[in-house]
């Protein structure tokens, strides 16, 4: 049997981001200051990442220099 995978981000479990805010970590706002999260951690092991805003799919990647680049 395979074990629960954590969809969470580990940024998102800070002491100073309020947890209380309506739609989860969507929402979730920091006192004071933007949240910052390694890109590691949001492509967990992969090159692209699908991220929905506004009704809108963008594609986050990773390049061959290792730099990102966001596309809609």
């Amino acid at each position: 049997m395979q074990a629960a995978y954590d969809n969470t981000f580990p940024a998102l479990k800070h002491s100073s981001v309020d947890q209380t805010a309506g739609g989860g970590a969507a929402s979730a706002k920091v006192q004071g200051r933007d949240i910052s999260i390694e890109s590691t951690d949001l492509l967990r092991g992969s090159k692209t990442l699908e991220i929905r805003h506004n009704g809108s799919l963008y594609l986050l990647r990773t390049t061959k220099l290792n730099k990102l680049i966001l596309t809609k």
